[in-house]
């Protein structure tokens, strides 16, 4: 009896001074709203992603998630101040596929190691790519679209969301593909590109279906297929890229969580947690499902299966994007 109450003791004394060894930050956090930057415009993917996500992190964290949306050059200004933000856990990133992947090989000059500069929090959602057209483009199926495409690039405009973004990235991948060379119209963010493909202002782009889904639904714009091996359940009658004729286009996006570099490990632990808790949320999972987005399971989550994911990625569009001509 003795030895356990001692052994007790002993426990309870190596807990409270594991607890008393961390920074009084991590202990008590969050205290305050943490600032979540979304690099893109208000109502694009990445921000809807962001504001579903965060949602759910703050009921379980007991703060607010505020969106700060900091456009500009392809999502790297919004990365670039996330990067110099205090690493206290209250300043957090919504990253993706352009923002820490294409972008090491789009910007030589960029601000920031999508790797070195950040730790990893989490992948979000993943979100396939459509290929969409003004509501009036003349093709009917992908087959017409991409031979329409080829023998009119130079009259052609394609919107993307700047360079590095999502958009300008898998559509540029499809355009080396096609072995074309349309213009290329930039907005500040997919949502700015997509009103102006509803409002029959560009031809065509390359987008996330999480952004689409009510616009093809709707009528106001054209989806030719997804670029992916099946049907996506929210849009049933857009066949895939391998079904349409078109099977060597293949491009889903992602977004994902990242702090500034040195944020203790214990508060990325935190948001990790939270993150994944909302994604096994039924209301949160319902959301983004309805909007086309992949949840990513259990072995996709988490601080190292994101780095991973960043390490392979950059290695993946690098050579794309060089092979290419794209470099700024």
């Amino acid at each position: 009896m003795n030895s356990f109450r001692f052994s007790a003791g002993l426990l309870a004394g190596a807990v409270a001074l594991a607890a008393a060894s961390l920074p009084a930050a991590a202990q008590s956090y969050p205290n305050r709203p943490v600032t979540v930057i979304v690099p893109f415009a208000a109502g694009g993917p990445t921000d809807v992603i962001a504001r579903i996500v965060t949602d759910h992190m703050a009921k379980s964290l007991g703060q607010s998630f505020v969106i700060e949306n900091v456009v500009g050059a392809g999502g790297t200004t919004g990365i670039t101040r996330a990067k110099r933000a205090k690493n206290d856990g209250y300043t957090i990133a919504m990253g993706h596929l352009g923002t820490h992947a294409a972008a090491p090989a789009l910007y030589p000059n960029l601000a920031y190691d999508p790797v070195a500069d950040f730790e990893p929090v989490g992948l979000a959602a993943g979100t396939p790519i459509l290929i969409l057209a003004k509501k009036d483009f003349p093709a009917k199926d992908l087959k017409e679209f991409v031979a329409h495409v080829k023998a009119n690039d130079a009259k052609l405009n394609m919107a993307h969301a700047g360079v590095g973004s999502v958009s300008f990235t898998t559509c540029l991948l499809l355009n080396h593909i096609l072995k074309v060379k349309p213009t290329s119209i930039p907005y500040q963010g997919t949502g700015p590109s997509m009103n102006a493909l509803v409002g029959g202002q560009v031809d065509y782009m390359c987008d996330q279906i999480v952004n689409a889904v009510p616009q093809v639904q709707g009528g106001t714009i054209k989806a030719y297929a997804i670029a992916t091996d099946k049907r996506d359940p929210s849009l049933p009658n857009v066949p895939s890229t391998r079904e349409a004729g078109l099977p060597e286009y293949q491009a889903s996006a992602w977004n994902a969580l990242f702090a500034p570099k040195d944020t203790p490990k214990e508060i990325v632990a935190s948001l990790s947690a939270a993150l994944d808790k909302a994604l096994d949320d039924d209301v949160t999972r319902k959301r983004l499902l309805e909007l086309g987005s992949d949840i990513p399971g259990k072995e996709r989550r988490g601080s190292v299966a994101l780095n991973t994911l960043v390490t392979t990625e950059i290695a993946k569009w690098t050579p794309v994007i060089k092979a290419a001509g794209a470099i700024n």
